[in-house]
């Protein structure tokens, strides 16, 4: 009998994403290579538009004094599960891009005039901001939570690895190595993050965890 491929994901698993994993012969081991502080703030100004780069910048500014306020302004953001988040709590959301690359021409050409409000992390590249400057469009920024490494030593042998941000990366390798790991990241900026590190890489086609686990389990159907 062949031994089960050992799958580490660096970061937690709802049930049903671990179960997927499970049901299709896979050993798994989780651990939160990053923790997420939520951060208060003020709003500055009544925005006109909301820009929200993650479902974390959701989920924090979900807990501000002015969130009835904050719903009645229609909102832009990246990733599908980022739009659904914000569907599901009220907001109305009139754009969506997987990248902040593909978002960013949209504002630039749809919402110049816009009075926008810009939720994200302390660890958020500089894609919009910088395209929102160059095309004068009025915002301001809040940093609404934080990325905290959480390093953890792996003893066991791993067979893959599933990355969901470029910090859990870095996270990672502060106490372990990648050797011979087949690597399955969210998107393209987490699988940049192993330049020079790897070229054992598959990136999902959509941005989500479910599909990080799918193409897990197609890329070893065959191996099983």
């Amino acid at each position: 009998m062949k031994p089960k491929i050992c799958i580490l994901s660096t970061k937690r698993l709802n049930s049903n994403q671990k179960q997927f994993l499970l049901n299709a012969g896979f050993s798994v081991i989780e651990a939160d290579f990053i923790k997420i502080i939520f951060v208060p703030f003020q709003l500055k100004t009544i925005p006109t538009l909301l820009l929200f780069t993650s479902q974390n910048a959701v989920k924090s500014v979900l807990q501000n004094e002015n969130i009835e306020t904050l719903k009645q302004i229609p909102a832009v953001c990246v990733g599908s599960k980022t739009k659904q988040l914000l569907q599901e709590n009220g907001f109305n959301v009139l754009e969506v891009q997987e990248y902040a690359e593909d978002l960013a021409p949209i504002i630039q050409q749809k919402y110049h005039l816009e009075q926008i409000a810009f939720f994200a992390g302390n660890l958020r590249r500089d894609v919009l901001p910088n395209a929102m400057q160059k095309a004068n469009i009025s915002f301001e920024e809040y940093i609404v939570y934080r990325n905290t490494t959480n390093s953890i030593e792996i003893q066991a042998e791993t067979d893959a690895l599933l990355f969901f941000s470029p910090s859990g990366i870095h996270s990672y390798l502060q106490q372990n190595t990648i050797k011979n790991q087949t690597c399955f990241c969210i998107g393209t900026t987490t699988a940049a993050a192993l330049n020079g590190i790897t070229n054992n890489i598959v990136i999902a086609n959509k941005q989500t965890v479910e599909n990080v686990i799918i193409q897990c389990i197609n890329y070893y159907s065959n191996k099983l």
